[in-house]
């Protein structure tokens, strides 16, 4: 099962290099100058929209060339003249506008999860008439214009999306000297930056964990740079998949230069398993990870040296340099990556594709360092997000500030349920999380204590609270649960 959209790649009659992008809209602002003052900068990308099932079947629709022999998608039950009436619409353009349409290309994305993938149609058209007034919405670009924008990043400037990146520049690259299984679906965005979401032992709604792949296509000559931790030809992040993926996970080693860095986010097993493959595949590989994080995995994933980071080391990998992030809160030695070329930041387990984070308190986790981490990416103006769990984020700022608001309307939410009389852990989790489903209340519990601590050190809490009854109440909390739950349900 999947969902579909509509991609539109239209041509410049007068330039038959260039194809139109549009601005995209960023999300909703907060309405609160504390979080609206961060703005993520433009991001231009093909015209697209929602592709829905076909439900009237009496007119032919619009004729997309090429569609009767694709083996791959059956354009017939869906409603494609809909889809491409409300694109054009966008940019102000009619059907009439353009000449006619071709296939150009299907493509099926990996499964990032929750949910069902988004698979994208790219249908292909020239523009009759190439002087139609953009009125700042959309531009004519090439893809070597593209690829200046993506890798030769300044953080701010205006960005190409992944539409584009996916229809046309990919292509367009160079071949790399490794291929991965054809087997494997991945996402390769921005350029160079391979995504490839294996089945882990994660929580809920998530099912895999992102592999992050850096294997640059054209390897520079750079070696024995002192001032580089490490450098490699390819480098690999959070190798967790489950046992039974071990074998693929082989295969995408295999396929990797032999000169390998694996850098580790922090120390879950969601995040770690898969290390005793890469070992065991190639014991030349150097391990980065922070020493915190060592100290908690266990030999069998990994019984070899390993290359310690503690925050701004840079690491080169052909030609390409990536800078260490220190990144506590989730755990106390979570560490991220910042992809200097393309201004990508990988952000291990500070945010997901979907939902909030958890923090985990017994390794750590710790809330003032949470908002601290937060801000410290906020000043870093990444172009993309790239966590682990789920897909790429495309409005980095905007995403950052909205787990800084929900953080705070947690905490608040806390503090209002204590001085309406909660004591307790339990007392505060079923008032605080209440509409959620009480099987997901020992993961939220983690968090609230954190909350919790994070009051007590700004002087919050009110003085009838004590800090020992509740500690004392941690005990009890997950029988209170299991014997609350049953009667539960959906609440």
């Amino acid at each position: 099962m999947a969902t579909h959209n509509l991609a539109v790649i239209l041509k410049n009659p007068s330039n038959d290099a260039e194809f139109l992008l549009l601005k995209q809209t960023p999300p909703p602002k907060f309405s609160e100058d504390q979080y609206d003052s961060y703005v993520d900068s433009d991001l231009w990308d093909l015209p697209s929209t929602l592709l829905n099932l076909q439900h009237d079947h009496s007119h032919p629709g619009i004729v997309i060339q090429g569609a009767q022999s694709s083996h791959n998608i059956d354009l017939t039950k869906f409603d494609v003249q809909l889809a491409l009436t409300g694109v054009l619409e966008k940019l102000g353009l009619k059907v009439n506008d353009v000449g006619e349409w071709s296939l150009f290309k299907y493509v099926e994305e990996a499964e990032f999860g929750p949910g069902f993938p988004v698979n994208t149609v790219f249908i292909m058209g020239k523009l009759l008439d190439g002087n139609q007034n953009c009125q700042g919405l959309w531009k004519w670009m090439s893809t070597e214009s593209c690829l200046t924008w993506l890798l030769e990043v300044k953080p701010c400037s205006d960005r190409v999306g992944p539409l584009v990146v996916l229809a046309l520049i990919n292509d367009s690259l160079q071949s790399a000297a490794w291929t991965l299984p054809p087997t494997l679906r991945y996402q390769e965005y921005p350029p160079g930056v391979v995504i490839l979401p294996m089945r882990s032992k994660t929580r809920k709604p998530f099912l895999t964990t992102n592999l992050v792949i850096f294997a640059p296509k054209q390897v520079s000559d750079t070696v024995g740079d002192c001032s580089f931790v490490a450098h490699g030809d390819a480098l690999i992040v959070d190798p967790g998949c489950r046992h039974e993926y071990h074998e693929e996970l082989k295969q995408i080693v295999a396929c990797l230069p032999e000169k390998l860095i694996v850098f580790v986010t922090h120390h879950h097993l969601d995040h770690v398993e898969g290390l005793s493959i890469i070992q065991k595949c190639n014991p030349n590989a150097t391990l980065l990870a922070h020493e915190n994080t060592m100290r908690r995995i266990g030999k069998g994933d990994w019984s070899l040296g390993y290359t310690s980071v503690s925050g701004e080391e840079d690491i080169l990998v052909g030609g390409h340099r990536l800078t260490v992030i220190f990144a506590p809160g989730h755990t106390d030695s979570h560490m991220a990556l910042l992809d200097v070329s393309t201004n990508s930041l990988i952000v291990g387990d500070h945010c997901v594709g979907q939902g909030s984070a958890a923090l985990d308190i017994t390794s750590g986790g710790n809330m003032t360092e949470y908002f601290q981490t937060s801000y410290k990416f906020l000043e870093l103006s990444p172009h993309t997000l790239i966590p682990m769990h789920g897909r790429v984020n495309l409005w980095p700022k905007n995403m950052l500030c909205g787990y800084l608001k929900n953080r705070r309307n947690r905490e608040e939410s806390i503090l209002k349920a204590i001085e309406n009389g909660a004591e307790t852990l339990f007392d505060i989790v079923a008032n605080v999380y209440s509409g959620v489903d009480c099987s997901l209340w020992t993961a939220a519990a983690s968090n609230v204590r954190l909350h919790v601590d994070h009051l007590d050190q700004q002087k919050k809490l009110p003085k009838g609270f004590s800090m020992e009854n509740f500690i004392d109440s941690l005990v009890a909390f997950e029988s209170l649960v299991v014997a609350f739950e049953p009667n539960s349900g959906e609440l």
